[in-house]
Parts: C-alpha cells; structure tokens; sequence
C-alpha cells in the first residue's frame, strides 16, 4: 500500500509543471542565452498571454511540416480580422541538428513575411523542461484571452483535432 501512495505522489508532483488544458500554465520566460524574440532579442514571457486568443507553435525545425494543414486552414480563417487574435511561434533550437544560425536567418526572413506573428527563439527547451512540450515534435497550443489553455496537442492534428481549435477559437473570440 505504501508503495501504491508513493507512486501516486511521485505521478503527481512530476506532473506539477506540465501545462493542463483547462488551466493558465506556470509563468516562463525565454530570454539571454536561452533565446528570446526574432524581432529585437528581447525576453519572451508566457504572461504575454492575454487580452488575445493565441495559436502558440511550439516546433522542433526538423517537424516544421508536421501540422502544416492546419497551419494553412488557420490562415484562410483569416480570425485576425474577425477579433482579438494572435499567433506565435516557438522554435526549439535546441532539438535539431541544423545550425542555429541557419534556422536564425530563416527566421528573420518569416517575421519580415509575417510581422503580426510572434517568433520566438527556444535555444535551451525551456517549454520542454517548464512546461512538458513534446521535445523533438510539432505542438498546438491554444489560449484564451485570459492566458487559459484551452487546447494542446504534440504531433499531427487530425481532422477532429482541427475542427475542436477553430470551435474553440471561434467561441473564445
């Protein structure tokens, strides 16, 4: 039996940081030489999260493709003009063999192409490590205006999963 309840509290504080959908996650930061924002360098920080439904992309390069339907049905929903919207995208450069300063280059050039997208450098896994992202994969993740999670899924997006976000997104505008 006490083998039982050790068990079960161990399950438990291990799961302690990891983000929960329903819930507002523990606040992170990604700044220095941890990474930080394309645009200027500047920390990032997860209590950015309000007054906007976010889309967060928390992407390993080398799975950059993974959810690219989704991606590309989220553009022609076009929420931006519809209400208070927001993406932004995190790139584990710690997860790929690729050179950092390749993936940087691109990365500038994406944030020229897409200024209302937050790009964001992750050179260490912070959101590996603070919040339990799926290492080395493509994860969705939806806010509320509130910085409530209100969706997460780490790999491809099925049919399901891409309706149940634009429902959510829809009703959170």
């Amino acid at each position: 039996m006490k083998i039982k309840m050790g068990i079960v509290a161990l399950l438990a504080t291990l799961n302690l940081f990891a983000v929960t959908v329903g819930e507002k996650p523990k606040e992170v930061s990604i700044s220095g030489e941890n990474g930080g924002l394309v645009k200027d360098g500047a920390a990032w920080s997860s209590s950015m999260l309000k007054e906007n439904v976010y889309v967060m992309f928390y992407v390993d390069p080398d799975e950059k493709d993974v959810n690219e339907h989704f991606t590309q049905a989220l553009k022609k929903k076009e929420y931006r003009k519809k209400g208070a919207y927001g993406s932004i995208a995190i790139i584990n450069l710690a997860a790929t063999w690729k050179p950092n300063f390749v993936i940087e280059s691109i990365l500038k050039g994406k944030q020229e192409e897409f200024p209302d997208t937050i790009y964001v450098k992750d050179k260490n896994k912070v959101l590996v490590g603070e919040w339990e992202l799926g290492d080395d994969a493509s994860n969705v993740l939806i806010f509320d205006k509130n910085g409530k999670l209100l969706f997460y899924k780490s790999g491809k997006m099925s049919e399901d999963d891409i309706q149940k976000a634009f429902t959510l997104i829809e009703e959170n505008l």
